[in-house]
């Protein structure tokens, strides 16, 4: 459902050039999908300027087009004689982002976000937990879609502004009134969080990843600092942790500003502070000093950097303006999130295999070393790499893997367009390099490979399969085929326990 059929560009914050007035039907991104009277977005694009495909929204009846410089030169001619209102902006991402918020209207009316290179998802749904505790009909939104008490898929951690627009708006309507986003660098980056009104943003870390897309650590720090200077409002509450150097820098920019900020961390500064942690084979103890008064509790979660995300998350929903103590009094009934440190299945001796989202080199190495207080035996780790993505992680997620486990397999991940061999020698060149004696096999198969590793388990012994999590396919070339980590997992089990 979209506001009133004929909005004026006047109402979504837009004006034309020569002070035009047009009647706008519809928002499109795709050329293909303008209908009569919809306004088409031009956007700039790392390969092809979106401004190539004016004339075939113009010749689908647009009644406006948004775009940049560089897109009206391109469709200059097209322009001309289509009648067509052209809108400029120096930022059309951010400028669609705006008009998507005001054409599909309501949003939840307590929202947050989180951003960061790790614990986005965790964070995210933890949010969404406490508050449906509290008695809020609530929603996570990001890597796995809306859920909670509305559901719908989305294909991308941070989808498109318009697609995010209107999820938020279908949410709303149907009772929602609480809502945590997850903030991937290239949302942010591309704008697509604008428009959405926040009352509080978090971070978590930052390491190396998306330099496939980023130019550097800078930029990428720069895109995830957008969260907190450009979508936050100037009132909003800041929620970071200030173990992490970037977060120390986003709580001291955010002070400087005059906005209220909740520090988590070890650190004396950190009004959310994290004490003491004891850890068992199914969960774990610890304590939350919230502004110097003590609280014990435990956590059915397994990784000690758990406590950090759970950390975040209640600082974001005392950000939203929940009581501390009935925050701190739901953090026992957390679940886990699919895909984040996951049981997959347990052998009968005892040994469990988990399946974990790291696919970062610093994120395996914090998934290993926090698997590592759970388990009395060896833990045996699965990993990969992804095609067509960041090739200077690879022998990084490797060596990661060789220094935190004591066996190692490496597999293919989801190869897209490149050789899976070259991807698996990198990866394998990072753990090789590192001398420890420890067993590094490659087993090209992703199946075959979770099977070895099941089948290596001794009583006390652990499995961590890293780098798919939740994913329910593997992409090779350009088809994506069925396939779970977890349910392999267990079919591993079954199979080699004569329960298949």
């Amino acid at each position: 459902m979209t506001r009133q059929t004929g909005t004026s560009l006047a109402d979504l914050g837009l004006t034309a050039r020569g002070g035009r007035e047009a009647r706008i039907t519809g928002l499109a991104i795709d050329s293909r999908e303008v209908r009569e009277g919809m306004l088409f977005a031009a956007l700039p694009g790392s390969r092809v300027h979106g401004g190539e495909f004016i004339q075939y929204a113009l010749r689908q009846g647009a009644g406006a087009i948004l775009t940049d410089l560089e897109g009206a030169e391109i469709a200059k001619d097209v322009m001309a004689g289509s009648g067509a209102a052209l809108v400029l902006s120096e930022d059309p991402r951010a400028a669609l982002a705006r008009a998507a918020a005001l054409w599909y209207g309501p949003q939840p009316t307590v929202m947050v976000a989180v951003t960061g290179t790790n614990g986005k998802t965790s964070v995210a749904s933890f949010c969404r937990q406490i508050w449906q505790e509290l008695g809020h009909d609530a929603v996570n939104v990001g890597t796995t879609g809306v859920e909670g008490d509305f559901t719908t898929p989305l294909r991308h951690t941070t989808p498109d502004s318009l697609t995010l627009h209107k999820a938020l708006a279908e949410a709303a309507r149907a009772g929602i009134t609480h809502a945590a986003m997850e903030a991937s660098s290239h949302g942010l980056d591309q704008r697509r969080l604008d428009g959405v009104q926040l009352i509080g943003a978090g971070f978590t870390n930052l390491s190396q990843d998306h330099l496939d897309y980023h130019a550097d650590m800078r930029a990428y720090f720069e895109a995830k600092l957008g969260l907190f200077e450009r979508v936050l409002d100037e009132d909003g509450i800041v929620v970071a942790n200030l173990d992490d150097p970037y977060g120390a820098d986003i709580a001291g920019r955010a002070a400087a500003r005059g906005q209220e900020v909740i520090g988590i961390g070890r650190c004396a500064e950190a009004r959310l502070r994290l004490g003491a942690q004891r850890f068992d084979s199914t969960g774990q103890e610890l304590r939350f000093d919230w502004q110097g008064a003590p609280h014990m509790l435990r956590l059915e979660l397994i990784g000690g950097f758990q406590a950090a995300n759970v950390a975040a998350a209640a600082g974001l929903v005392i950000a939203s303006g929940e009581d501390p103590q009935e925050v701190f009094a739901t953090l026992p009934k957390l679940r886990t999130v699919r895909g984040r440190m996951e049981l997959a299945a347990t052998r009968e001796n005892g040994a469990a295999a988990y399946v974990d989202y790291a696919h970062t080199p610093d994120a395996v190495k914090v998934a290993l070393e926090a698997l590592r207080p759970h388990v009395m035996g060896r833990i045996v780790a699965i990993v990969g790499a992804g095609g067509d993505r960041d090739r200077g992680k690879r022998p990084l997620m490797g060596r990661a893997a060789a220094e935190h486990a004591d066996q190692v397999i490496v597999t293919d991940d989801n190869p897209r367009s490149e050789d899976p061999a070259a991807i698996r020698a990198a990866v394998m060149d990072g753990a090789l390099a590192v001398d420890s004696g420890l067993s590094v096999t490659e087993v090209a198969d992703r199946a075959e490979a979770i099977l070895r590793g099941v089948d290596a388990l001794g009583p006390g012994d652990a499995l961590l399969i890293c780098g798919k999590g939740h994913e329910s396919g593997q992409i090779i070339g350009e088809t994506t085929h069925p396939f779970d980590d977890a349910e392999q997992a267990s079919i591993a089990v079954a199979a080699l326990e004569g329960r298949a």
